[in-house]
């Protein structure tokens, strides 16, 4: 059985602990509050972005852009969202687990030839990479602290740049989807070339003015930055509620364990006094009886 004292470290030290998951969690809960209130008001814009941009090409015949065009892959970049730090519950391990799942059944030959890019956006992704020994080509932290429009862009130019000079033929972005606060999944989509499905195919007829396809040279990297910067924005949003999550019943699980522990050291510290209790008596009858 362990000594009062013993008790009372380990009860000191889940007070401190329960301390340092209650700060986190109302840490979290304000930064989640301002990047669900951004993903939020960005998503319509973002909607309505893509409806224009499948409506303009589903009306136009042959369209001569090269960040349409589909070409033989020879190489695939990866373009893969996570946090810098840990303690958001599977936030990391389920886009890590997801983007191997992804290399092992859809881009196998890419891998296996290393004929493959890989961009991680925040430390976990790339540390979780490197030890399965996947090359890392850049790590980006400062992107997932402070979103930035203008630090995006800057990343659209880079890999639009990489897709014209045909250095990779396709782009994937992979990232948590934010969905509300304990709930986010694993979501992938090629980034370029742009493709328009049938469902998403419109009838309806356009006026262009200007020339469709000066419209295209100006709105086809603009969405390209529209759609990192969404993604971004998820997958920030879904890691302060991860984290907010998984502070929050660290917190409740270190309240239980108080409890435990402060009932445990009264049982203790009961049976100390009664032991004390008992020698006293014993004491005091053997000097009675050598009396």
């Amino acid at each position: 059985m362990a000594n009062l004292k013993e008790v009372r470290n380990r009860i000191q030290s889940v007070i401190t602990t329960q301390q340092i998951t209650l700060a986190m969690k109302l840490v979290s809960a304000a930064k989640l509050r301002k990047a669900q209130d951004r993903i939020i008001s960005y998503r319509p814009f973002a909607r309505q972005m893509q409806k224009l941009f499948t409506n303009i090409l589903s009306n136009l015949g042959d369209v001569e852009n090269s960040l349409l065009e589909n070409r033989e892959l020879k190489h695939v970049t990866f373009v893969i969202f996570s946090a810098n730090r840990g303690l958001c519950g599977t936030f990391n391990s389920n886009v890590i687990k997801y983007s191997f799942q992804l290399f092992q059944q859809e881009y196998a030959p890419f891998i296996e030839n290393k004929a493959y890019t890989v961009l991680a956006l925040g430390k976990k992704a790339a540390e979780a990479l490197q030890r399965k020994h996947v090359v890392v080509s850049e790590t980006y932290h400062d992107l997932i602290e402070k979103p930035s429009w203008n630090k995006i862009a800057e990343l659209g130019e880079q890999l639009i740049s990489s897709f014209q000079e045909k250095k990779t033929d396709q782009i994937v972005i992979v990232y948590n989807q934010f969905k509300n606060v304990a709930t986010f999944i694993p979501f992938h989509e090629i980034l370029l070339p742009f493709t328009i499905t049938s469902q998403q195919k419109n009838n309806d007829l356009y006026i262009f003015e200007p020339e469709a396809n000066q419209i295209l040279s100006f709105l086809i990297p603009l969405q390209i930055k529209v759609t990192l910067f969404k993604a971004l924005l998820e997958s920030v949003a879904a890691e302060h509620g991860a984290r907010m999550t998984a502070m929050h019943k660290a917190t409740d699980n270190a309240t239980e364990m108080l409890k435990e522990l402060r009932l445990y050291y009264n049982k203790v510290r009961q049976a100390s006094i009664t032991k004390e209790i008992i020698e006293i008596m014993n004491g005091a009858e053997a000097l009675k009886q050598q009396q």
